[in-house]
């Protein structure tokens, strides 16, 4: 019998989780059903499409398609029937399935305040979070000499520094003391501010927005200071919230996100959550990378390749994505307790480095600006490696000392184990295999390993390593 899995969502984690079950075959039926009515896209790369560097084309993912998959776009879930085992859409269609996946993702967050509190926003307000948002936003930008951006979050700096880029004057307001509080610190912060002054972007810290006053003219953002704001457009960046309105409508057990366990499964057995909407022990995600390795273990469930498969959360990196600002963030800026800590400051050239180490791994670390030691300390933190007895090449380079921390020279004095791809946990040695067995271009690579198809901030590594690669006869690459 044939095998019905209905998939809720066909953003990053439902398009990919399809593709999963897709290439491993056997008799099922998979369902894909997305509200949006755009094929699926890379969310994480709508930043660049804002800054003009790319175009929409750009932004697809590839989808599962052929025979066992139905994507069926612009079709919205409106209930889930957990004792029949059906959905039913908003165009009336009931549809049945032996499994279940929610993967709803998450709502932008639009604060409560007087101008925004209305059924539809102004025209002139735009939440950044979808592809449609995102049109939204050039289209304002298109006659636009000036934009607000509301929260200075991770989003909120890709949304102001692809619109700065654009030749618009823009403001960030944030009601925290500093940028980026979840992944840095003050100090940094600091730097990261400096940089984006040089860049066209001025940041108003330490301040709450009190009102909105939009019409056709401008917007007007109003602050508890007493200052009023004005631009031609105001983008809403303040967060996201795991939709989980389905999940709990149909009594599935709720708290921030829809509870899952290490296989993914809901509080009922024939339902499963992933990415944005996912809890999983106490944690929501929100990046891709997780999102992904969750859309894997479910596929190996759901196909018995490995029925007792568990997730297991790796550790999290966080790159800006801004054209003029390179930034890796890893491990809580908070932590305290016992272990050394150490910083390097050089707000002139907008570079910044703090590492914390305790037992001789890395636990978390702040990288800004032009840090060459930066691919080590990612690899040293991603895997748990110990840290080379002198801690100053991990903030200055190899020159300070014998161990060599910055980034191997060239790909063959990378180890086969070190993860290029952080987003799809593709390995050096994974890509050389890719193209051993035939894959000789980048692009071949890519579409078969999926390495750079995340954030794409390791598309430059992959190049490096297949140009390397096509200059070696294949029987002298060490393995």
């Amino acid at each position: 019998m044939t095998e019905r899995v209905v998939i809720v969502g066909n953003g990053m984690a439902g398009s990919r989780l399809a593709a999963e079950l897709h290439v491993r075959g056997g008799d099922r039926k998979v369902t894909v059903l997305g509200a949006e009515p755009h094929r699926a896209y890379n969310r994480i790369m709508l930043s660049t499409l804002l800054a003009g560097k790319i175009g929409e084309a750009d932004v697809e993912l590839a989808e599962a398609a052929g025979q066992g998959v139905d994507l069926r776009t612009g079709v919205t879930v409106t209930a889930i029937d957990p004792a029949a085992g059906t959905v039913r859409t908003d165009g009336g269609d009931r549809i049945a399935y032996d499994h279940l996946v929610l993967a709803t993702g998450s709502r932008a967050v639009v604060p409560p305040l007087p101008g925004l509190d209305g059924p539809d926003l102004p025209a002139r307000v735009v939440p950044f979070r979808t592809l449609d948002d995102c049109r939204r936003i050039l289209a304002v930008a298109e006659g636009a000499r000036s934009a607000l951006v509301l929260g200075g979050g991770l989003l909120g700096l890709e949304a102001a520094r692809g619109l700065a880029a654009r030749g618009l004057d823009v403001g960030v307001v944030h009601p925290v003391p500093y940028l980026m509080e979840r992944q840095l610190d003050p100090a940094g912060a600091a730097v990261l501010a400096g940089t984006l002054a040089g860049l066209g972007v001025t940041t108003h810290l330490a301040v709450s927005a009190t009102r909105v006053v939009a019409d056709a003219d401008g917007v007007r953002l109003d602050l508890a200071d007493g200052r009023s704001l004005t631009a031609d457009l105001l983008v809403l960046s303040c967060g996201v919230r795991p939709d989980t309105a389905l999940a709990a409508a149909a009594g599935l057990a709720v708290e921030r996100g829809v509870l899952v366990d290490d296989r993914l499964r809901t509080s009922d057995r024939r339902i499963s959550a992933i990415g944005d909407c996912a809890q999983h022990d106490g944690v929501l995600t929100g990046l891709v990378a997780p999102a992904w390795a969750q859309a894997g273990v479910v596929a190996q469930v759901l196909t018995g390749e490995d029925p007792l498969v568990r997730y297991r959360p790796r550790p999290v990196v966080t790159r800006l994505k801004a054209a003029g600002i390179d930034l890796a963030a890893m491990g809580d800026p908070a932590e305290g307790g016992a272990g050394e800590e150490l910083t390097f400051a050089d707000p002139a050239r907008g570079t910044y480095a703090r590492l914390r180490i305790r037992d001789e791994r890395l636990t978390a670390a702040i990288l800004l600006g032009d840090n060459p030691a930066v691919g080590t300390v990612v690899q040293l933190f991603d895997r748990g490696q110990p840290v080379p007895a002198d801690r100053r090449s991990l903030l200055l380079g190899r020159a300070f000392g014998a161990a060599p921390a910055a980034p191997a020279a060239s790909p063959a004095l990378m180890p086969d184990a070190a993860t290029v791809c952080q987003c799809n946990n593709v390995s050096k040695g994974a890509l050389v295999d890719c193209w051993r067995s035939g894959a000789r271009t980048v692009d071949a690579v890519v579409a078969a390993t999926r390495a750079g198809t995340g954030c794409g901030g390791c598309r430059d590594a992959v190049a490096g390593i297949v140009d390397w690669l096509s200059e070696v006869d294949s029987v002298e690459v060490t393995q």
